[in-house]
């Protein structure tokens, strides 16, 4: 973990010259409460790199704000280490670790599959800011409301062809962890996860998962490169997502 330079300015995140994505956390928190927490708890964004596991173990405690960035997360229903694996990708507005809110001893495998910003908050001062600010509360509530249910859309649609799952999931991951492409217009690059995570994520065989992306490759609606995902045209992906 580490400061760096390349993080997004807290003044930036403050003043919303960064749009959070619609339906996460920072969404759902009021502007003015959001400043006051990071003037009055003297907050600091901190930077993970890629491959480098977010500090969630049972013994850790802290939760994240993500600011930017991709992480995957991993449950074992089954215990640890035993299939199945529950895969979902986590980015940009979303509060991580929340689970410890409740009880301090839970963990989750979570992973930076890019360069990760952050900014992390003691579980002890996140509980007391949702006592005396129950604005903070209601967003956290609201932006895990959002979540499951963009969960249940994405990863637990089985009826649908793999096809449309797929490009369902890219699209999603355009829209919370995408960044502009700065050498193409229009576009937007997803950084970080590999054709195995999505088939992960989406219970999926990696053939199945190749197959759809080699289709859209075709449509150029999308590109692929090392551990990320270009998207040249974002309606054209919903409209695959869609079915259409």
């Amino acid at each position: 973990m580490t400061f760096t330079a390349r993080a997004p300015r807290l003044t930036d995140l403050l003043l919303g010259r960064h749009k959070m994505p619609e339906g996460s956390f920072l969404d759902h928190l009021p502007q003015k409460t959001w400043q006051m927490m990071t003037n009055e708890w003297d907050q600091r964004v901190r930077v993970f790199e890629r491959n480098e596991p977010l500090p969630l173990g049972p013994d850790d405690r802290s939760v994240f704000i993500v600011v930017q960035g991709c992480l995957r997360q991993e449950r074992f229903p089954m215990g640890p280490g035993k299939d199945p694996t529950i895969t979902r990708f986590r980015g940009t507005g979303q509060l991580v670790g929340e689970a410890k809110l409740i009880n301090p001893d839970s963990s989750v495998l979570t992973t930076c599959l890019s360069e990760t910003c952050v900014i992390p908050w003691r579980t002890r001062y996140m509980i007391a800011l949702q006592r005396q600010h129950p604005e903070v509360q209601l967003a956290l509530l609201r932006g895990i409301e959002d979540r499951n249910r963009e969960d249940e859309r994405i990863y637990a649609t089985f009826a649908l062809p793999p096809s449309q799952r797929v490009a369902m999931l890219l699209a999603h991951l355009a829209e919370t962890v995408g960044v502009p492409d700065p050498t193409v217009t229009r576009s937007t690059i997803i950084v970080g996860p590999s054709q195995k995570d999505l088939a992960a994520a989406l219970q999926l065989g990696i053939s199945s998962v190749e197959n759809a992306i080699r289709s859209l490759r075709t449509d150029e609606t999308i590109d692929v490169g090392y551990r990320k995902f270009i998207v040249h045209d974002l309606d054209a992906l919903h409209h695959s997502a869609a079915g259409a």
